[in-house]
Formats: structure tokens, C-alpha cells, sequence
């Protein structure tokens, strides 16, 4: 079955990023002139998804209003004949069937994807990190979903951390089928150093079949007292398989100050309108420390 849908859970609070994210949804922070979550919903569509369900929670109100038509701005733009802006403006707008519902408690990542059962129904879907930004020749959920289509399976997408950072991920341990594919065998959350099984960190991109909604219903709640997708994947992995595949691409942590600030460094440098003089005035600043 194609996959055609997208979940992306935006309930977070984004507390590393205060005060900022005080009154604006983390989701909503730019990466040079779009919001972060713009660029995952570019993503999605350049994979060949059809709809999305953005999960919220309260006061990100702002999200749902990016991606609605504004018809004041919009006759501003054509009033002072802005014809450029007036299509960014509308595209935003008219760029894919984009739903919305309240993830009303923050009972974790597990849960909010529970949210979205009614949305999925019977079909594998794609699920997508708005705290993850990846830079790739092919799009990162377009690898996973074609991973999908050759094993007709559940896929995690994954990279390799540094050792030290494997405690602020989901682990992988699973064995190598080809190049960048691995056929699952466990999945650990956040991880100690020490009892870690591999260095290969799922990084927010998945592509699920939709019996997970069954085990995640089943499933208690986890680290930090919540309920975690890893450990109904994990459970989800002893009824049927799931494989982890070691997507290409520079992926950001854009939930992470340091990560946030290289995205917004090495996409200004892609930028057309940017890029040369942003280039010159880092050489001038590297030169002057």
C-alpha cells in the first residue's frame, strides 16, 4: 500500500529554546527566512505525500495560521504590487491538505503519534521530527518510504552519533542486510554509555505500519514517565519486522541551540539571495578572531 500520509507531533513545549519559545512555537523559529517546521513539510510533499497531520497543543495557534491564507497580507502584497511576495505568500498556503488536532496532555512522543490514529486509519505512514531538519539530494522520508516499499515493513531512519551523545537518543542494535539497511533486533531509549548497543541513533524519521497504533496502546509508559514510540517499535518488532535504514543526508538538530545556529549558517550559505555576501562576511569575521 502507498504511503500517503504524514504525522509530525509539534506539541513540545521547546523549553531549550527559552524565552524565545515563551509565546513562539519552536516549530515557528526560522531557519534563515522559513520556519523550521516549513521545511519539513517541503520534505514531505517532495516525497510524494499527499496529507498531513500536524499535533499540536495550546498556544501554537501560530502554526495553523502559517499554513492558512491571509487575506490581508495578501491584498497589502497586491495593493503595492509585491507580486513576488504575494507567491510566496499564496504557496505557502495552497502547498498540500494540512489537518490539525490537539495532542491535549503531554503524555510523550508515543502518545501524540496515538493521536493520530483516527487520521491514518489502515495505511503505513510516514512520521517526521519537527526538531530534525535534513539537507539531502533525495528527499530523507522519500529513502525511508522507498526502504518501505522493497521490505514492505516499518523503517526507522538512523545515523551515527558520537559515543558520548548516544544517551540522548533512541539506540539501534540490529544486523547489517545491505549497505545502509539493517534488520532490527532491539531498540533502546536514551541509553547509558555503558549499556548502549551501537552508536546508530534514530533521528527523527520514520516510515510505520499501522499496527503500531495497537502496541502503542498497549504500551506503559517509559523513560522520563512517558509513553515512548521507541517502545512500541520495539514491541511492534516481535510481531513483525521493522528495519533501520542509515539515511544520506546533513541532518540538524534544529532542537538544540548549537544545531540550530548550523542550520541556519550552512542553509544562509545555500541561500541564492544570500549566500556570496554572507560568505564574505564570515571570511571578515574569522579573520578579525
Amino acid at each position: 500500500m502507498k504511503v500517503r500520509k504524514a504525522v509530525i507531533p509539534a506539541a513540545g513545549f521547546g523549553t531549550r529554546f527559552l524565552p524565545a519559545t515563551k509565546a513562539l512555537p519552536k516549530e515557528m523559529l526560522p531557519i534563515v527566512d522559513k520556519p523550521t517546521i516549513q521545511y519539513n513539510v517541503e520534505e514531505l510533499i517532495e516525497s510524494g505525500i499527499e496529507e498531513i497531520l500536524i499535533i499540536t497543543s495550546r498556544n501554537k495557534e501560530s502554526i495553523m495560521n502559517h499554513f492558512d491564507k491571509s487575506p490581508e497580507l495578501e491584498q497589502s502584497l497586491r495593493e503595492k504590487n509585491k507580486f513576488e511576495l504575494l507567491k510566496i505568500s499564496e504557496d505557502i498556503s495552497n502547498m498540500i491538505d494540512i489537518h490539525f488536532i490537539r495532542q491535549k496532555e503531554a503524555k510523550g512522543l508515543g502518545h501524540a503519534i496515538l493521536c493520530a490514529k483516527s487520521f491514518v486509519g489502515n495505511e503505513p505512514f510516514a512520521v517526521l521530527l519537527g526538531d530534525d531538519v535534513v539537507y539531502s539530494e533525495k528527499p530523507c522520508i522519500k529513502q525511508l518510504i522507498d526502504v518501505y516499499n522493497e521490505y514492505n515493513s516499518s523503517v526507522v531512519g538512523v545515523q551515527q552519533v558520537k559515543r558520548e551523545n548516544v544517551n540522548k537518543y533512541g539506540i539501534v542494535d540490529g544486523k547489517k542486510v545491505n549497505d545502509r539497511t539493517y534488520k532490527l533486533n532491539d531498540m533502546v531509549e536514551k541509553p547509558d554509555i555503558e549499556n548502549a548497543p551501537s552508536n546508530m541513533a534514530i533521528l527523527g524519521r520514520y516510515v510505520l505500519t499501522p499496527e503500531i497504533f495497537e502496541e502503542l496502546e498497549n504500551t506503559k509508559k517509559g523513560k522520563g514517565g512517558e509513553i515512548q514510540l521507541t517502545d512500541g517499535i520495539k514491541n511492534l518488532n516481535k510481531k513483525q519486522n521493522v528495519y533501520a535504514y542509515d539515511f544520506e543526508g546533513r541532518r540538524y538538530d534544529a532542537g538544540n541551540k548549537l544545531g540550530y545556529m548550523e542550520a541556519n549558517v550552512e542553509y544562509a550559505l545555500r541561500h541564492d539571495e544570500i549566500k556570496d555576501d554572507f560568505k564574505l562576511y564570515l571570511k571578515e569575521l574569522i579573520s578579525k578572531l
